[in-house]
C-alpha cells in the first residue's frame, strides 16, 4: 500500500459554508432595539463570516497570500527602517540645538530622547538582521527570538535615559532661586515643532506596516512616544515661561515618567511572547479545523491543539487520536503531512504533530507535583 492522499483542502465536512449569515437580512429579520444594539449583532455576524472564510481557506492560499503581502511589503519595509535611522539622527541634531539654546529642561527631555534614538535604532537594526544569520547547529530553534531581545534593548536603553531627567529636574525645581525666570525662544519651539511633524510622517508609515516587522512595530511606539513627548515638551516650555517657572522641569518629569511607562509596557509585550503566551483562539481554532479535516477519514479525533509564542511567532503542538490498528506507515505519513501543512500557515514558526491511539491516559509532558 502507498502513500494515502489527504482530504481535499476545498471540501467542507462540518458543512461551515452554511451558516455564513446575511447580516443585513438578519438584521432586517430581527425587531429593531436601536443602533447599538444593530451595530454589536453586525459585529458578531461580520466577526463569524470572516472566521467561516479563514477556516475554509485552504492552507496553500492562506501561505501564499502572506508570502505575496510580505514579498510586496519588503523592499518598503527595508527603506522604512533606514528612512527612521537617518531621520532620528537629523533630529536629533535639531532637538540638541534647540535645548542648548533655550535651556529649558522640558526641551532637555526631548533632546535626550531624541539623541538616544538613532543609537538605539541602530542596534536594534543589528540585532534583527543578526536574528536571520545564526548557525542552526549552534542556535538549533532558530533566531526569532533574538528580535524580542533587540526590542527589550530597545525599550531599556530608552526607558533608562527618563531616569536621569527625573534626576536632574528634581534638582532643578529644588535649586531654582526665587525671582528667576526661563525665557521663551522661538526657534528652539520651531526646532521641536519640526520634529515633532517628521515624527507624525514616520509614524503613520511605520503604523502602516508595523505587521510586516517586530521592529517597525517598535519603530512605530517610539515615534507615538515622541509625538507627545515634543507636543508636551512645546507645551511646558512655553507655559515655563509665560505663566510658571515650575511648569518646565514639572514637565519634563512627566514626560520622562510617561516614557518609562510606555516603554515598560512596550517591553512587557515582549517578555510575554517570550515566555511562551498562548496565540490568539482565532489561530486556534484554525489549527484545529485543518488538523481534524485535512486528514478527515484517518484522524478519529484532537485530543488537544496549543499555540504558543516563541518570539514573534508560534509553536504549535497538536495531539490527534487514530485508530489502534493503523499501520506505523500511515500514522508516519498523515502525521508528517499534517505537521507541514500547518507549518505553512501564517505566524507558525514550527509545528509538532503526536500521533495515540486513545485519549483515556495522563497528561503528558506533565511534571510530577509533589504532595505537601
Amino acid at each position: 500500500m502507498g502513500y494515502i492522499t489527504p482530504a481535499s483542502e476545498e471540501s467542507d465536512p462540518l458543512l461551515l459554508r452554511s451558516k455564513v449569515v446575511n447580516t443585513d437580512q438578519e438584521l432586517r429579520r430581527r425587531p429593531s432595539k436601536g443602533r447599538k444594539s444593530e451595530k454589536k449583532i453586525r459585529n458578531y455576524y461580520e466577526k463569524q463570516n470572516t472566521l467561516i472564510e479563514n477556516l475554509l481557506k485552504p492552507i496553500a492560499k492562506h501561505a501564499k497570500e502572506d508570502e505575496d503581502e510580505a514579498e510586496a511589503a519588503n523592499g518598503m519595509v527595508n527603506f522604512l527602517i533606514y528612512l527612521n535611522i537617518v531621520a532620528n539622527f537629523v533630529l536629533a541634531g535639531l532637538q540638541l540645538y534647540a535645548a542648548i539654546s533655550s535651556l529649558s529642561l522640558s526641551l532637555f527631555a526631548t533632546a535626550a530622547d531624541s539623541v538616544f534614538d538613532p543609537f538605539a535604532n541602530i542596534i536594534l537594526n543589528l540585532l534583527h538582521r543578526k536574528s536571520h544569520r545564526l548557525d542552526e547547529r549552534k542556535w538549533p530553534i532558530g533566531g526569532s527570538r533574538l528580535e524580542n531581545a533587540g526590542n527589550i534593548v530597545y525599550a531599556a536603553i530608552m526607558g533608562c535615559v527618563s531616569v536621569v531627567l527625573i534626576v536632574e529636574s528634581a534638582r532643578d525645581i529644588g535649586s531654582h532661586k526665587p525671582g528667576e525666570i526661563n525665557k521663551l525662544y522661538y526657534p528652539s519651539l520651531i526646532a521641536v515643532g519640526v520634529a515633532f511633524l517628521t515624527k507624525a510622517a514616520l509614524g503613520v508609515l511605520n503604523y502602516m506596516y508595523r505587521k510586516h516587522s517586530s521592529q517597525l512595530d517598535m519603530l512605530w511606539v517610539d515615534c507615538r512616544n515622541d509625538l507627545f513627548i515634543n507636543g508636551f515638551g512645546i507645551f511646558t516650555s512655553a507655559a515655563g515661561a509665560k505663566i510658571a517657572w515650575w511648569i518646565d522641569p514639572t514637565g519634563a518629569v512627566i514626560i520622562s515618567f510617561g516614557i518609562i511607562f510606555s516603554w515598560s509596557r512596550a517591553a512587557y509585550e515582549q517578555f510575554r511572547e517570550l515566555c511562551g503566551v498562548a496565540a490568539p483562539v482565532e489561530f486556534l481554532q484554525l489549527c484545529t479545523y485543518n488538523a481534524l479535516h485535512i486528514h478527515y477519514p484517518h484522524i478519529d479525533m484532537i485530543d488537544s491543539v496549543k499555540a504558543y509564542h516563541s518570539g514573534p511567532k508560534y509553536i504549535v503542538e497538536v495531539d490527534i487520536v487514530m485508530k489502534p490498528e493503523t499501520p506505523l506507515w500511515l500514522s508516519h505519513n498523515v502525521s508528517q503531512d499534517l505537521q507541514d501543512k500547518i507549518e505553512q500557515l501564517p505566524m507558525c514558526e514550527r509545528a509538532f504533530v503526536h500521533v495515540d491511539f486513545e485519549v483515556d491516559h495522563r497528561p503528558e509532558h506533565q511534571a510530577a507535583k509533589k504532595v505537601k
